[in-house]
């Protein structure tokens, strides 16, 4: 190895060493005494937490605020996370935690980008969530079956339980909109609010408690395009929750954006409210649709005997579905047991059968959209 030219040659002189490039270590530190917590808010980088044990807070409201530690890398955050913090836990204003751990997540809610150069691209939304409230007007602004279609293919993907919120339903009958989700045995729970009544109390309570009942006790995430009433309801349901709420604008017949950003809020008695912003699209090109059809365990047992490559679309050759549909089953393909198919209930039977795959072809519809470009698409 060369001697490093120090310019002088008296080895009194003593040059001191180079600053090296020596790697950083990976052992971590296990960060065993970190306390347990729930992201309910995130703000520019700053993540608003309820810790799990609230009294090392000097309110005991067990809020905090936490910034994340670098050794977490780029790794999204969102709101419904369970964290592990350490550092200052006190709550006092000003002061900040260190948010070194994510736990694993038992379910994810996800939409996909449709617009810009970022279409496509996979979101997270909320995680460890287990119910997806999808509130939807029956009028003013009118219903949109399609925007309703994707949230349960969102729910479906991501392993949570869809319920159907649908809010004024004394301004139409709401008959025909709920014909298109019983097939699914999707739950569905009427409601009178209104914003343009918030300011009645006895008003604004009404229906809220079906609502309340079903949730109590679960983290519910309430999603809905805006001018649902969406921001109404959960004023309802949680006391000083304020949420901002809106008018439907009588030119354009859409509502105007009340929530700007999730946050989580807790229901009397146990239990989360998830409130996301209103959105006019929600993309699931990131759902694919055998993903899909596993949110229906009994066409997918059906759907077992297709060809290969079967999508499942209505009028494809050979498709199992259509065959289970019209009650022929395996044994009954050759055209037997006549008698069977006239049986005393068999004609309602296979009604719901048809029911079902038309309102599942209807789920498929976005995923099978996304893998194929080409197909024209429903609105």
């Amino acid at each position: 190895m060369a001697r490093r030219d120090i310019g002088t040659d008296d080895p009194r002189v003593r040059v001191r060493p180079g600053r090296g490039s020596r790697p950083r270590t990976k052992q971590r530190p296990a960060h065993a005494d970190a306390a347990e917590g729930m992201v309910t808010r995130i703000d520019r980088g700053h993540y608003r937490i309820r810790l799990a044990d609230p009294s090392p807070t000097l309110d005991g409201t067990g809020d905090i605020t936490a910034m994340k530690a670098r050794e977490l890398g780029r790794g999204k955050i969102v709101v419904g996370d369970r964290v592990s913090v350490v550092g200052d836990l006190s709550g006092r204003d000003g002061s900040l935690a260190r948010l070194v751990r994510i736990e694993e997540r038992a379910s994810l809610l996800r939409r996909s980008a449709e617009d810009g150069d970022a279409a496509g691209t996979e979101r997270p939304v909320v995680a460890n969530a287990d119910l997806l409230v999808i509130v939807t007007a029956v009028a003013d602004p009118e219903p949109r079956p399609r925007m309703i279609d994707r949230y349960l293919v969102a729910a479906y993907d991501a392993a949570m339980e869809p319920l159907l919120v649908l809010t004024k339903s004394d301004l139409a009958d709401a008959g025909a909109l709920l014909a298109l989700y019983e097939p699914l045995g999707v739950r569905s729970l009427p409601t009178r609010l209104d914003p343009a009544s918030r300011a009645e109390a006895s008003r604004a309570g009404e229906g809220a408690d079906a609502v309340r009942e079903a949730i109590a006790g679960r983290t519910a995430v309430f999603v809905g395009h805006s001018g649902v009433g969406k921001s109404t309801l959960i004023n309802a349901l949680v006391p000083g929750a304020d949420r901002v709420t809106g008018q439907v604008n009588e030119v354009t017949g859409r509502g105007r954006h009340t929530s700007t950003s999730l946050q989580a809020l807790e229901l009397p008695g146990g239990g989360w409210v998830i409130d996301t912003p209103g959105v006019r699209s929600f993309g699931v090109s990131h759902v694919s649709s055998a993903d899909v059809l596993r949110g229906f365990p009994d066409l997918a047992a059906v759907a077992e005997d297709c060809p290969r490559g079967c999508t499942h679309e209505a009028g494809v050759i050979d498709c199992a579905l259509d065959d289970w549909a019209a009650g022929r089953e395996p044994w009954e393909a050759d055209g037997a047991s006549p008698g069977r198919r006239e049986s005393t209930g068999r004609e309602a039977e296979m009604e719901a059968r048809a029911a079902r795959v038309d309102s599942f072809r209807r789920l498929l519809a976005p995923s099978l959209e996304a893998e194929d470009p080409t197909k024209p698409a429903l609105r």
